[in-house]
């Protein structure tokens, strides 16, 4: 009997040794991103009242992709950065009066909250830079076609918001990286940003 329980051990541990490999999957990996030197350059647009600077490996140009329609104000601009295939868009307006100011507000609100479909939430962050601008900072977290959304003001004349976006998949885990290394240019952006003497006519 002995014998047979020996036979019968030594043929599974032989068997065992033949049975085809177990296919492990390999840990999903996200390619590397080469991130761009970073070097600041000023942007002044003649007749605009603001200015700021931003990182050179982006491209600052007049906004002329509003729906297949110009822009409804010169002094709307879009930064193209073209390392990390996204663009900033800014939308600058002229404050008519306490209502308007209060609807601008309003409606970046509502903009930034349109993506909380989708979103986890959303972190908002007032900032002011000492310059006489002040605003919002909104973080969108999760799957959201707009990461970073912002708005800056003086109260009163000046009224400027900036969306973040990037022309692929929405993808959280992969983008976080990039998405940190923007919003580390988009706040030194802010902190640079004065409102000048020009006019937006």
């Amino acid at each position: 009997m002995y014998r047979a329980v020996a036979i019968v051990l030594v043929t599974c541990i032989l068997y065992s040794c033949h049975s085809e490999d177990v296919i492990i999957p390999k840990p999903r990996m996200f390619p590397k991103i080469e991130f761009p030197e970073r070097r600041v350059v000023s942007f002044v647009n003649e007749g605009c009242p603001y200015e700021l600077e931003f990182p050179d490996y982006a491209q600052m140009e007049p906004d002329s992709t509003y729906f297949e329609e110009v822009a409804p104000n010169p002094c709307w601009v879009n930064l193209h950065i073209p390392a990390l295939n996204g663009t900033l868009h800014f939308s600058y307006y002229e404050i008519g009066g306490r209502e308007d100011f209060d609807r601008l507000v309003e409606d970046a609100f509502k903009l930034t909250g349109k993506h909380q479909i989708k979103a986890d939430y959303v972190e908002e962050e007032r900032v002011q830079n000492g310059a006489g601008v002040e605003g919002f900072v909104f973080r969108v977290k999760g799957p959201s076609a707009s990461p970073l959304q912002f708005y800056l003001t003086d109260s009163t004349a000046h009224f400027i918001r900036g969306a973040l976006y990037f022309n692929n998949r929405v993808r959280p885990d992969s983008m976080a990286p990039v998405y940190s290394f923007v919003e580390e240019d988009v706040y030194r952006m802010i902190a640079s940003f004065r409102w000048t003497e020009g006019s937006a006519n």
